[in-house]
């Protein structure tokens, strides 16, 4: 039987006994005594040899070939040899203990790649979707032709001239202000008037010798003779 179709049919008997962290991997790289290794996790005994029943009757019901089954009696982990696969179905604590994931764990399988390809679901989910219309970017682009632009001819055009010059400005120090003129008040004019009006201050002349030295003054003190 095709690994394929095997994994397929392995994937499936699992999930219809309700198999949990349902795991595949690749082992074609690590082992020549099977391509493809997957183990998943049972709540009880019953649980696992259930799983381990559902993945014997459907291969066997597909014409595969069932090598042997181990592990039955206790239930805790129940091994199921296909030849090209081997199923491990454990209970978590066994399954936590063990780590089949990192030893056999290198090339893990996507379970969309083999999960239910048979059946009419998977087949219409593998259809191409059909792109609805009403959208624009689902809407058929027309072809883009690469556009060829022509150089415009060469025309004469006038001369630009340039904007004259304007003269520039004097300089503020050379500028004349105009002087304004204010006429006095009322109080100013009469103040002037009064102090016109006011007689010439006399001079006094100091006495003076001939050799143009000033006299000096003898002041005599006059003593009354007291009555007799």
């Amino acid at each position: 039987m095709d690994i394929k179709k095997l994994q397929t049919l392995v994937v499936d008997a699992l999930e219809d006994v309700k198999g949990q962290e349902i795991m595949l991997f690749d082992t074609t790289g690590l082992t020549s005594l099977f391509d493809r290794i997957a183990v998943v996790s049972g709540t009880s005994n019953r649980q696992t040899k259930a799983l381990a029943a559902s993945v014997r009757d459907k291969v066997k019901a597909a014409g595969g070939d069932v090598i042997g089954m181990e592990g039955e009696d206790t239930g805790e982990w129940v091994l199921v040899d296909l030849g090209d696969m081997i199923v491990h179905i454990m209970q978590p604590a066994i399954r936590q203990y063990y780590r089949l994931e990192e030893i056999w764990g290198e090339k893990p399988v996507k379970l969309g790649a083999a999960k239910r390809k048979s059946t009419p679901e998977a087949a219409e989910a593998d259809a191409p979707k059909v792109k609805s219309k009403h959208l624009a970017a689902n809407q058929a682009q027309p072809e883009v032709k690469p556009v060829r632009e022509r150089k415009a001819a060469a025309t004469k055009t006038a001369p630009v001239k340039a904007p004259a010059k304007k003269p520039a400005a004097k300089p503020a120090s050379k500028a004349i202000g105009k002087t304004v003129k204010v006429a006095p008040t009322k109080t100013e004019v009469a103040a002037v008037k009064a102090l016109k009006a006011l007689p010439p201050k006399r001079t006094v002349k100091a006495a003076v010798t001939a050799d143009g030295e000033p006299v000096k003054k003898v002041i005599k003190r006059v003593v009354k003779k007291a009555a007799e």
